[in-house]
């Protein structure tokens, strides 16, 4: 025998109320990322791939120096190319262009500006960001979530008050998407820099302000009423 499906609507003594429940929260970022690209050129494959491990090395360890202010430090990408000559009837190798790509995320925002600095300083040595953030077990989602749900809640109120009902049981709680916006995104900031030769003396420490990030939070519920009023 086959069970029936329930229908997705009420009754005239039992009606039901669909509603949709938003939260949207400004919280105060918690990392910040920033992207660093090393660079290396040589007349021969090796000497540039010397050039860059001396390079890329001298990135990591100063990153490192930072200790627990930086949460991960990952390399992304390493390439090695050989650059042609742009006249003669043969092709010849003229140089050789190397680069790694790093990313390191900073929950220490106080040693963020040096950081970004001093990488800026260094030679052949470029720095993308900061891109600010949270992390995916961040309170604020739960905070969005819950307050939507609030929300939901209330306005299903409203409807069945304005009926003279009243809101009897919840029949369906659909999550469809609670996520804070995509990094980076329009009007995120960012700071780029890039250092060609070094200089005698430390740059001064850049004044980065943190952006607030925007959490969301959408349901979908539908509820039951008493019998309206009417």
């Amino acid at each position: 025998m086959t069970t029936p499906t329930p229908l997705s609507y009420g009754t005239p003594d039992t009606p039901r109320v669909a509603v949709r429940g938003e939260a949207n929260l400004q919280v105060d970022p918690e990392i910040a990322r920033i992207g660093i690209a090393v660079s290396a050129r040589g007349t021969d494959r090796r000497g540039a791939i010397d050039h860059l491990t001396r390079r890329n090395n001298h990135v990591l360890d100063l990153v490192k120096t930072y200790g627990e202010a930086v949460e991960k430090l990952e390399t992304g990408a390493f390439s090695i190319t050989p650059q042609l000559t742009d006249k003669g009837r043969h092709e010849r190798i003229r140089a050789y262009h190397g680069r790694v790509y790093l990313t390191a995320t900073l929950a220490d925002f106080s040693a963020l500006g040096e950081l970004t600095t001093r990488l800026a300083d260094l030679e052949l040595t470029s720095v993308d960001g900061p891109w600010w953030g949270l992390r995916p077990d961040s309170p604020a989602h739960r905070e969005a979530r819950q307050q939507a749900v609030r929300e939901a809640v209330k306005r299903a109120r409203e409807y069945a008050e304005a009926l003279g009902a009243q809101l009897s049981a919840i029949v369906e709680l659909a999550d469809i998407g609670a996520e804070n916006a995509p990094l980076p995104a329009p009007g995120m900031h960012r700071a780029a820099a890039a250092g060609y030769g070094g200089s005698a003396e430390s740059a001064p420490a850049l004044d980065l302000e943190p952006q607030q990030q925007t959490v969301y939070a959408h349901v979908n519920a539908r509820f039951t009423m008493t019998r309206p009023a009417l």
